[in-house]
Order: C-alpha cells, then structure tokens, then sequence
C-alpha cells in the first residue's frame, strides 16, 4: 500500500494563460492532508482558474502540480480518482427527487442497485434530507439543494473535496449547515480546498489560506499569522458618558501617541494598540484622569482588514469569482 503524500497538493510556478490574459501567474502552494485550506481573492484573482487546473479540468501552461502525489497533467486519471469537485451552480437533476439524483449518480459509478440504494439513503440521512427524498430537486431550497450537490460529490467519500464558492447566496443557517458538512469531513480524513468569497467562513475553516491577486499568491499563513501580519490590534472604549468622549480623546492621545478614531457611536472611541500591555496602560489612565468606562474590548485585526490591506479591495457576495 502507498504511503498518504504528506501534502495533498503541490504546485510549482503553475500558469494558466487565455490569450494576453495571465490569469494564473506563477501560482506555488502546499496543502497539507487532512485540513481544510482555503484560496481567497477578489473578482478574476484566478482562484476558480486555479482549482479547474487542480481538478484536471483545464490543462496548466506552465509550473507543475501534484495532487495526492500524482501529476495533474501526465497522471490526470489516477487524480480524477481520488477527488470530488463541488463547483459554484448545483450540478443536480431539477427534474429529478433527491434520492433519484444520488441513485443516479452512484449507479454510474459502478454500484449495483441495491447498493446504489443504501448510498442514497445513507448520504440523505447524513444530510438531512430523508424528509425531501422523494421531491423533485427544483423545489428544494437553496440550501437543501447545496447541501445535496455536496452529497452527490461524496457518493464515493474522496480523499481531496475541492469546494467552489459553496455557500453563495446561502441564508446563515444554511451556510453553518454547509458548514458543519465541511468539518464532518475533515474528521473522516478528507483534505478540503475551499474557494469562497466569505472571509469568515475562511476564517471559521481553513487552517491556512493563501490570497491571490492578479494569479499569484500574495501572502499564506493561518488566519492569526495574517492578522499578524497587518500589525496593530484595536482597543475600543465605551465611556458611561457621552459627554466624556472628548476628555477620553485625548486622555488616550496622549498616553499612546496615535490617533484615536470616534465611531457611530457617541460613547465609543477606537485606538491601536501594538500590544495588551499599551491597552491595559490606556485603560489605566483613564482611570487615573477619573474618566468612568462602561466597557471595553480588545481585538486584533479581522480577516477583512487582513484582505483589504493587502488587495485594496474586499469581495462582495455580488461578485462572481473568477
């Protein structure tokens, strides 16, 4: 039996081109097994360009990738294999119910039909849709029918799930549903490429991301190293007193050298800090200046601030990822 590659993915320097277009431009990354690790970037970073490339569905230019130890291009079968894609539109049948779509699906991928059968009813139990079995697919919900397109892609459990955009246009609680999915998972062994747009649902997640502008990679690292790397947390102070606000202005501008910011607001005030230690001092002298607080909180930079500082831009959920 061949040894699980350390990494589920490998790519080199990979390049796709469409003409004078370069969508991907020398993209390299390493996923680990058995994680969830997510691609971020804005509209026609080359992230969906990148996951094709990965899938076999689109020939590389240039570079090279590996994916569970086999080459994209020279070994594209033994890849289709081993990995299930879960693009941005549902694949399912509309005009087909729920458990005909899994039937259909595992009866093309050589089960018998009884098997096929006890697929079916497996993988709708496990995503809650027993209930909806027998209903054509065009009138499920948004989330139903994700959910089910997600089942269909694991009629045969992969060893790589590649998601694309997969909670779109999703309702929150669908969205944690998918999300749940997600992390079921990974607990079974199965390594997930997540493409989303959604910076918390990365940041919920992925254990590394990697951000692409312009098709190539831009920064990697867990979501507390890319906080990090933005530098500063943000201290926010809520004064008992509207009237005190200013007072608390400059108490903190003075104590820290920085500028501190009002918000919408009246009672709250918002300052960098480069550690606990400069906020805790903060909170002290406003004390010390007899300045009562109704509360305050610090936290380091969000996953947004993260992409904006590095893209210039965050993606909406109207873009359609490129």
């Amino acid at each position: 039996m061949s040894a699980v590659p350390t990494a589920a993915i490998e790519t080199s320097d990979l390049v796709k081109t469409f003409g004078e277009n370069r969508a991907v431009d020398g993209v390299t990354l390493s996923v680990p097994t058995g994680t969830v690790y997510g691609v971020l970037g804005p509209n026609g970073a080359g992230k969906s360009t990148t996951i094709k490339m990965l899938a076999t569905l689109l020939r590389p230019d240039g570079g090279s990738a590996r994916v569970l130890g086999h080459d994209v291009v020279t070994e594209a079968n033994a890849v289709r294999d081993r990995i299930a894609l879960t693009g941005q539109l549902a694949s399912v049948d509309e005009e087909l119910t729920g458990r005909e779509n899994i039937v259909l699906l595992a009866r093309l991928l050589g089960y018998s039909r009884s098997q096929s059968a006890d697929r079916a009813d497996q993988l709708l139990a496990a995503f809650g849709l027993e209930d909806a079995a027998g209903r054509l697919t065009k009138n499920y919900s948004g989330g139903m029918r994700r959910r089910l397109d997600i089942a269909a892609s694991l009629v045969v459990t992969p060893e790589l799930l590649f998601l694309d955009e997969p909670t779109t246009g999703l309702d929150p609680r669908s969205r944690n549903e998918v999300w749940e999915i997600v992390r079921a998972l990974v607990g079974i062994g199965t390594t997930v490429l997540l493409c989303t747009q959604y910076l918390d649902e990365a940041d919920q997640l992925a254990g590394r991301i990697a951000v692409i502008d312009h098709g190539r990679v831009i920064a990697e690292g867990t979501p507390a190293e890319l906080k990090r790397s933005v530098g500063q947390s943000t201290l926010h102070v809520h004064v008992a007193d509207p009237a005190d606000r200013g007072a608390a202005e400059q108490t903190l501008s003075r104590g820290l050298d920085t500028v501190v910011t009002g918000t919408g607001d009246p009672t709250e005030l918002a300052v960098p800090v480069p550690d606990a230690d400069a906020a805790a001092a903060a909170v002290r002298a406003l004390s010390d200046a007899e300045i009562p607080l109704a509360g305050f909180t610090l936290g380091q930079p969000t996953l947004d601030e993260v992409f904006l500082a590095l893209t210039g831009e965050v993606p909406t959920e109207e873009e359609v990822a490129a």
